[in-house]
């Protein structure tokens, strides 16, 4: 069964049992992305670790390769 399916089926359950209409599949994704992100953020401050830019200070971190002169 696909998602669409799955949720057509639940409309259609919770019609009949007069109950709210579930959401729409991918309509909280970026609300779960959001919360991801802040828990993250969340356990780096408690393991006093800097909560952002961690990424781009471990690739600043990394030997550039040398650019040859052009002559």
């Amino acid at each position: 069964m696909s998602v669409t399916q799955y949720h057509l089926l639940h409309l259609y359950r919770a019609r009949q049992l007069g109950e709210p209409a579930p959401p729409a599949p991918g309509a909280h994704d970026w609300q779960v992305v959001r919360e991801w992100r802040d828990q993250r953020h969340f356990r780096a401050v408690l393991a006093e670790r800097p909560a952002r830019g961690r990424i781009r200070r471990a690739l600043a971190r990394w030997p550039r390769p040398r650019r040859r002169p052009t002559c």
